[in-house]
């Protein structure tokens, strides 16, 4: 579910992608169906209704990515509890193809408030572990993507391999530029 919170607030909230601005996207649903293709979920029909709770959803999570990646779990956690609230998650053993599963899911059910207490979850089992420390927003200039540190040694700072590589080409340009 750290997957899915990612894809939502990188997908669905405003700000800067890799150096360029990103208002959010034009078409809600259409982010909300890009979002589940990128963690393996197969393309549901997804209402504006419904993105539009999402894209709401997906901004108060990345408070918390904001706020665990500045040191302020205390920030996440609040947040965490009323989103934990606000989507009544409740965790449930479902089967699948290779056993049993545990999944959180909302009262309903349904697409948004599934999702969402799912996410909910997710991150709370993440700052309440050794995980709170791996949440981040990334450190490349004009973009404020968000990532979960999965590296063996917890050193990830940028969202992407391709901000790594502008940080890095221009560190590279700023050294081998003359100086007057």
């Amino acid at each position: 579910m750290l997957a899915a919170s990612v894809e939502y607030v990188n997908r669905l909230t405003p700000g800067h992608s890799g150096g360029v601005p990103f208002d959010g996207p034009a078409d809600e649903a259409q982010a909300v169906m890009d979002a589940l293709e990128a963690i393996g979920y197969p393309r549901p029909s997804v209402r504006a209704a419904d993105a539009r709770r999402l894209a709401v959803l997906a901004g108060r999570m990345r408070i918390v990515f904001e706020a665990a990646h500045s040191g302020d779990l205390d920030r996440a956690a609040e947040e965490i509890n009323s989103l934990l609230l606000d989507t009544n998650a409740r965790p449930q053993l479902d089967r699948r193809d290779k056993g049993w599963s545990l999944h959180f899911h909302g009262p309903d059910d349904g697409l948004v408030n599934g999702w969402a207490a799912g996410c909910a979850a997710g991150l709370a089992l993440a700052v309440g572990s050794d995980l709170a420390g791996r949440l981040g927003v990334c450190a490349a200039p004009l973009c404020d993507r968000v990532f979960v540190d999965v590296s063996r040694n917890g050193q990830r700072r940028f969202c992407s391999p391709q901000c790594q590589s502008r940080v890095k080409a221009a560190a590279h340009r700023a050294r081998q530029s003359p100086t007057d």
